[in-house]
Parts: structure tokens; C-alpha cells; sequence
């Protein structure tokens, strides 16, 4: 198929019709033909009005016999359509959006709808339905030939597709859509060429390129529908995971890092100075990093674990390495209060082992900062820890080896790429204490070693946690001042949300001098949030870790990495606007200590969604688990934000959430070829490494540092 064949030659569409469609991204007949419906109406799937049974989500298909505005007011219309079959009337009615759908159903089409039955005495009725047009009843751009309420009591299954308000107003249905896609493969069908090699298409079962895009618009059954859609979501995953494998490839083949051969006193010392025993999970880790670290190849791992499960002290070890090798590391923290942080602990371990630990931030004095930046340049500083600072032009390593970047999905590639530049092909170590669901760690960090902490310190007791609405704050008032009173600290949290950024910082600091004033007038509070300076939020921590404050309230600028072990309650207020991950990571602030801890979720009113997360968190601690929940929820592209989703970007078919086992074969397929063929040079692979340059290298450019 010629991937440069305009659309506009095609019967019924016009120039208008073809610029609407090179809006939504399609200007071709191969770009046409890859727009695949969003769903489909399977007449096996469908039912009669009199066939509907109380609560079963089901599709029906019938045409609209009376429609019905009620109530003109603001938030309290409602619109109602009558839909009739052969066998009954179906009631439907929408609260939301009742101008559209009001202006948008008419008496006389023929329409599908998809939800959940209820019966109000006989009448079945539908609430909010799922809407697709299928005819209407005068439709000028129509095309007269047929209709597809014929087409559905034939038992075929009828593709709906995606439409946009100005594709329907240019004429562009669905129904329209499924014609011109019709005329489209008359004309391309004998052009399409195949992107996977005969080897693959029998090794994994595929049917071949033509006809899965054939089934996949104009399905003969829903048996082949199926088989379709795998072929297309396996093509999909094969070649974002051929990206991986390639990549890998080319690290371990064409780039050189330094090999550290020594390990010496400083790992020695480090490890007797420990005041505890490293858990197994540790100690594999400190292992596998040390393997990458002797190859002479890069190491580009990925350290993911939970909140409290001794990240840090695995990254140290590595930082020991490098140092017995003579060479620098480079530690990033996404906020100056982790930095500082990190910067305190690991001075007390590395200073007395003969390391200089350097704290490089945004806003420190000239002399302050000229110092560090010296050291660093003549090798004096061993170890630097900073902020985005570090990645500033100006700062310069005598011999970076190291860099490790904590939180890393709090960086965008581009201050990733920054900090490796710094030196040539360092060693890499990304870490996160948002557990990354394995679907999600295949299918975004799938170039990357990984490397997985699930098991807790020893003495470490699970959190408690409870959900609490509004009209139980006294009794969590009194719950807190309990544990203060045992010699304890807690944390009060209020959340930050970006569109009423100035509204809520306000909220959260009249609530402070309202709990501070009327609450908890004879205990010691503390208030940190983001628009404090850097010396600001440090002198307050510092504070809050030596035990001069009882209670610390703020905002979500204590989310990641604040760790004072006596701290044992973490209270959250509005929990029902904070997502998953970020409730819990704000748990993770407590149950660091010996003592027993508690998170207590305070809640208004919350939606079905707010309500699964609050439920959620009650039901578990482990971050693992939270991720896979927090993925169904949100879905991947929320889950990950724009700098994370990687090939995720070039999916239209595939869900990497729900199609792992797909991914799966993919991945052995992809990276086995590979290994194989490095550079897809052998002739059965020509056909794989031209469709990969032409669709795949340019859109996944970005995707080059984890």
C-alpha cells in the first residue's frame, strides 16, 4: 500500500471532508485504514427490550420513538427518549449533557445503546447510556444503499468508530466513515504490503497483514474479529519492544564504561558501619548492580521498591564502588527538601570512610555553591547530591562514573539525558518507590535491567489504615493528640491541586493557624509547603527531625522522601482528591520507626473512583499491588504522564494493561531476532527493518533515557 496515496481521489470525499480528516491524522489511505474502530455491535451480543433483565449491561438496537426535554433550569433538565423494537420500549434518560443530546437524537433514527438496565415498575430504562448512531432518518449525506439496522438483523458485526463533532458535522458517521472505509479497500487492498516475516507470522500464529486489516473494519465473525485484533495488537508490541531490544543491543555493543574491578575498603567500611543486617532483596540488588558495574558495558537499571524498602542503602553501595574505582557519582533528587535530605544521611556514613559528599542546589550562596563546583571539577568532592542543579551548564566532573537519579519519573528526558552527559556513557541507576506494575516496567522500561526490592527491613509493622469521613475529625483530633502525648509525632496533609494551586496553598495555611490556634493550641506545629524558600522548608524539617515540633502540616512537598522514625500518623485531608500512588506514598512518611503507625484518610463525599482508591489504600500496604489497582483505574497514559510513556505513545490497537501475554510473545519474538541479527541486516529481516525505520525510529527518538 503507498503510504503517499491522498485521500481526496476517493468517491465522497471532497476537500472539505479531507482536511476534516487530516486534523484527526489521516491523509492517507494507509493512515485510513490504520484509523480501527472503537467498537463493535455483534448481533450475538445484542438483546430484544423484552429479553432485559434488572441489572445487566447490555447493547440494544432500536429506533427513537419520542424524545422529551423536562425542566429548563441549569443542573435540573433532563432529556428522555422512547427507544422502540419489535418487542418493547426501552426507557432512556440523561441528566448531563442534555443540550447535545437533546439537539443531537432524533425522532425516527436508528441508534445503539449500551449500559446498565433497571426497571421502574414494567418499564425498563436506561440511565446515561453509551450512544452510537447508526441511521438517521434524514440524513442528506446518507448513502441510500442498504441500512444498518438491515445489516444488524442480518448477524453482522458492524465496526463503530471514532468520530469527532467536526467530523459529524462535515458528514463523517460512523455509518459514513464504514463507506468510504469500504471504497478505500477496493481501491488499496491489493496494495497492502506485509511487516512481518513468514518465520513470524507461523511461529506465533498471525494472520497476515491484508486480511486482518479486512476483519478488522468488515469482520465476518466476531471468531475472526479476534484473531484480527491479536494480529494487530502483536505487531504493535512486537516493534515497541524491537525498539527495546535494539537499543539494548547497540548499549552493550557499541559503548564502553568504565569497569569497576576494585572492591575495596570503602564497600568494606560501609558494610561494618551498617546498624543493621541488609535484607535478601537488598543484597541481590547490591549484587546485580555490581555485575553491571564490572561488564565494561553501561549499567541502565532501574531500582524500583517500595516506600521504606532500602533503596537508598543499595544505591550507596554502588556509590562506594565507584569510589573504590576512583571515580565520581552523581546523585539527582526531584525536590531540595530530599536532597538535603539524602545529603545529611550520607555524610554520616561517608565522611568518616575519608568521602567528600557535596550538596549542590538551586539557591545557594555564590561562595557556597563556587566551592562545590571547584570540587567537583578537581575530583576532591567523591560524591555530589543536588537537585536539577547538577545538569546546569557550568558544573563539571573530573571523572563522573556514577550517576544514579531518585524519583526519576519526576524528570523529564530531556534533564536525564543532561545529567548523563556529563561524562561519557556513566553508569546509570534509576530509582522509584512508585512500584511500576509489570506490565507497565515491560512495556515502558523494557530496555532496562531491573531490579525489584519487595521485601521490608526487619521490625518494620504494617501501617494502619482507616478511612474517616468528615463528622469523625474530633475523634481523629483526639487520636492524634494521644500519640503526641505518648511522645510521638504526626503529619496533617493537605493537598495541592495544580488548577487551584493559589486557592488551596491559602486553605492549607488558614488551616494551620486554625489548628494551631483552636485545635492543638498547646502543641508545637510546624508549616512547610512549596512556595517557602529552600532555607524556609530545610529549618522546619530540621525542626520536625530533632523533635522540637510535634505536628508537621503541609502540602504534598512531603510526599517523597521524608524520614523521621518518629513520626506514626499521617493524617490526609480531602483524600478523596489525591490519586492512589500519591496516597501512598504520603503513608510511606510513617511506619519507619519501631513504634506502631497509622494513616488515617479524612473524606467528604467522594466519587465511585475516589471511593476504589480510599478503598483500596484500606485494603493493603503493599505498593505493589496499589500500582496494579492505580493502572486499571487511571489507565497507563495517566498512570505514567507524557515524559513515561515511551513507545506507549505509538499504540492504537494494543493495551499493554490488559494484553500482557501479547506483549509477552512479542518481546521473546523481538529480542530474540535481534540477538540474532543486531542490525536486522539477514533477508528475512529487510522487510522488519524497513517498516521499523519508516513507522517506529522516528517516533520513539525520545524514549532514550528510560
Amino acid at each position: 500500500m503507498s503510504g503517499s496515496t491522498a485521500l481526496s481521489f476517493l468517491k465522497g470525499i471532497g476537500a472539505k471532508k479531507a482536511a476534516i480528516l487530516k486534523e484527526e491524522g489521516i491523509s492517507t489511505l494507509e493512515e485510513l485504514m490504520g484509523y480501527f474502530p472503537r467498537r463493535y455491535l455483534d448481533r450475538r451480543a445484542m438483546k430484544s427490550i423484552s429479553t432485559l433483565l434488572e441489572g445487566e449491561t447490555v447493547t440494544v438496537v432500536g429506533k427513537v420513538m419520542r424524545t422529551q426535554l423536562e425542566g429548563a433550569s441549569p443542573g435540573r433538565s433532563r432529556f428522555k427518549v422512547w427507544l422502540g423494537d419489535a418487542t418493547g420500549v426501552l426507557e432512556l434518560t440523561w441528566f448531563r449533557g442534555v443540550r447535545y443530546f437533546s439537539r443531537t437524537i432524533v425522532q425516527g433514527e436508528v441508534v445503539a445503546v449500551y449500559g446498565k438496565v433497571n426497571y421502574f415498575g414494567r418499564q425498563a430504562q436506561m440511565q446515561h447510556p453509551d450512544y452510537d448512531r447508526l441511521s438517521l432518518a434524514l440524513d442528506e449525506h446518507a448513502d441510500t444503499e442498504g441500512n444498518d439496522f438491515d445489516l444488524y438483523n442480518t448477524g453482522k458485526v458492524i465496526p463503530i468508530y471514532q468520530t469527532s463533532e467536526a467530523m459529524k458535522q462535515a458528514g463523517l458517521t460512523s455509518r459514513q466513515l464504514r463507506t468510504v472505509m469500504a471504497r478505500a479497500f477496493e481501491v488499496a487492498a491489493p496494495a497492502i504490503q506485509e511487516n512481518l516475516s513468514a518465520a513470524l507470522l507461523q511461529g506465533s500464529g498471525l494472520m497476515p497483514l491484508a486480511e486482518a486489516y479486512r476483519q478488522i473494519h468488515f469482520p465476518s465473525s466476531p471468531e475472526l474479529l479476534e484473531h484480527a485484533r491479536y494480529r494487530m495488537k502483536w505487531t504493535e508490541l512486537f516493534y515497541a519492544q524491537l525498539l527495546f531490544a535494539l537499543r539494548r543491543s547497540d548499549m552493550r555493543r557499541n559503548r564502553s564504561a568504565a569497569r569497576f574491578t576494585h572492591s575495596g575498603e570503602v564497600t568494606a567500611k560501609l558494610y561494618r558501619k551498617l546498624p543493621y543486617e541488609l535484607t535478601v532483596a537488598q543484597k541481590e540488588a547490591i549484587r546485580e548492580i555490581y555485575r553491571d558495574l564490572r561488564s565494561g558495558s553501561p549499567m541502565n537499571r532501574l531500582l524500583q521498591g517500595d516506600v521504606g524498602s532500602g533503596k537508598t542503602v543499595v544505591a550507596m553501595f554502588a556509590m562506594a564502588l565507584a569510589a573504590d574505582n576512583g571515580l565520581q557519582s552523581a546523585f539527582m533528587a526531584p525536590t531540595e527538601i530530599l536532597a538535603v535530605q539524602h545529603w545529611l544521611g550520607m555524610k554520616r556514613f561517608f565522611e568518616p570512610l575519608g568521602l567528600k559528599v557535596g550538596l549542590l542546589t538551586g539557591k545557594q550562596r555564590k561562595k557556597e555553591r563556587e566551592a562545590i563546583l571547584a570540587g567537583l571539577a578537581s575530583g576532591e568532592l567523591n560524591i555530589a547530591l543536588g537537585t536539577h542543579a547538577l545538569i546546569e551548564d557550568g558544573v563539571s566532573y573530573k571523572g563522573l562514573g556514577l550517576v544514579i537519579i531518585d524519583e526519576q519519573h519526576r524528570f523529564g528526558v530531556l534533564q536525564r539525558k543532561a545529567l548523563r552527559e556529563k561524562a561519557e556513557n556513566p553508569h546509570l541507576l534509576l530509582m522509584t518507590a512508585t512500584p511500576i506494575p509489570r506490565t507497565l516496567s515491560m512495556g515502558v522500561f523494557g530496555d532496562l535491567d531491573l531490579s525489584v526490592i519487595r521485601q521490608m527491613p526487619a521490625g518494620r509493622r504494617p501501617i494502619r489504615t482507616s478511612l474517616r469521613n468528615e463528622e469523625r475529625r474530633e475523634a481523629v483530633c483526639d487520636f492524634l493528640r494521644g500519640q503526641v502525648a505518648e511522645g510521638r509525632q504526626g503529619y496533617i496533609v493537605y493537598p495541592l491541586v495544580e488548577e487551584s494551586e493559589k486557592m488551596d496553598l491559602k486553605a492549607a495555611v488558614e488551616s494551620f493557624r486554625h489548628l494551631s490556634d483552636e485545635v492543638f493550641p498547646d502543641l508545637r506545629l510546624g508549616l512547610i509547603h512549596g512556595q517557602m524558600t529552600p532555607e524556609g522548608k530545610e529549618g522546619v524539617m530540621a525542626q520536625f527531625r530533632a523533635g522540637e515540633l510535634d505536628l508537621l502540616v503541609g502540602t504534598t512537598v512531603i510526599e517523597v522522601g521524608v524520614d523521621v522514625p518518629n513520626a506514626t500518623v499521617m493524617i490526609v485531608e480531602h483524600a478523596e482528591r489525591f490519586g492512589l500512588a500519591q496516597l501512598h506514598q504520603l503513608r510511606g512518611r510513617v511506619g519507619r520507626g519501631e513504634h506502631q503507625s497509622f494513616c488515617i484518610l479524612l473524606h467528604a463525599a467522594a466519587t465511585l473512583d475516589a471511593r476504589e482508591r480510599l478503598d483500596a489504600m484500606a485494603s493493603t500496604t503493599d505498593g505493589f499491588i496499589i500500582s496494579e489497582i492505580d493502572a486499571r483505574i487511571r489507565g497507563v497514559g495517566n498512570l505514567l504522564g507524557k515524559e513515561q510513556s515511551g513507545s506507549l505513545s505509538g499504540l492504537r490497537i494494543a493495551d499493554i494493561t490488559r494484553d500482557f501475554d501479547i506483549m509477552q510473545s512479542a518481546r521473546r519474538a523481538a529480542f530474540e531476532i535481534v540477538e540474532a541479527d543486531p542490525e536486522l541486516r539477514q533477508s528475512s529481516h529487510q522487510m522488519i527493518r524497513a517498516w521499523y525505520r519508516k513507522h517506529y525510529h522516528n517516533r520513539f527518538s525520545l524514549a532514550d533515557t528510560g
